[in-house]
C-alpha cells in the first residue's frame, strides 16, 4: 500500500454507520440511505444520490452474495470519497449474485474523477467482507459505535 491510498476508516463516516437500518426493498432501502447520506453532507442531494445508487443498481446488482451488497456510485458534487456501513432490521432481496437477501450494505460515493481510488477501495471492502466470521461480528454489533469500531479496527 502507497502512502496516498485511502482506507476504509478514512472515509468511513460516523455518523453514516448505523445498526438496524429501515428498508422493506432494494428501492426504499438506498431511498433511506440516500436521505441519510444527504442529511450528514448536506452537499450532496437526496434525490441525485438516490437516482445515481439506482443507476447504477441497473447496470447489474451490487450485492456480491452472502448477505453483502456494496452499493457505490460516482457524483459531481462530492469532494472526498465517503464510506457508509448499514445493518438492516431485516434481510432484503437485492438480486445479489448469489440470490440471497441482503443485511450488511456499505456504500462508498466517490468524486466524479476518482477512479483508481475507488476500485482499490471497492477490493479492500470486499476483501473485509471475504471473511465470514468479521461479517457476523458486523451483523451481531448492538450500536452504530461497536459498528463503526469493529469495521475501523483492523
Amino acid at each position: 500500500m502507497n502512502e496516498g491510498s485511502i482506507t476504509i476508516s478514512s472515509i468511513l463516516v460516523p455518523g453514516l454507520t448505523r445498526v438496524s437500518f429501515p428498508g422493506t426493498s432494494k428501492k426504499k432501502t438506498l431511498e433511506h440511505i440516500a436521505a441519510a447520506i444527504s442529511q450528514e453532507i448536506p452537499e450532496l442531494s437526496e434525490e441525485d444520490l438516490f437516482e445515481n445508487l439506482i443507476a447504477r443498481e441497473k447496470l447489474g446488482s451490487t450485492g456480491i452474495g452472502q448477505g453483502i451488497a456494496i452499493p457505490h456510485s460516482r457524483m459531481l458534487r462530492c469532494s472526498k470519497v465517503i464510506g457508509a456501513l448499514f445493518t438492516l432490521e431485516q434481510d432484503i432481496a437485492f438480486d445479489a449474485i448469489d440470490n440471497q437477501p441482503v443485511n450488511l450494505l456499505f456504500v462508498l460515493i466517490v468524486p466524479k474523477e476518482a477512479s483508481s481510488e475507488h476500485l482499490e477501495l471497492l477490493s479492500q471492502i470486499a476483501e473485509r467482507f471475504n471473511d465470514s466470521s468479521f461479517c457476523n461480528k458486523l451483523r451481531a454489533a448492538s450500536s452504530d459505535s461497536e459498528l463503526y469500531t469493529l469495521m475501523t479496527e483492523s
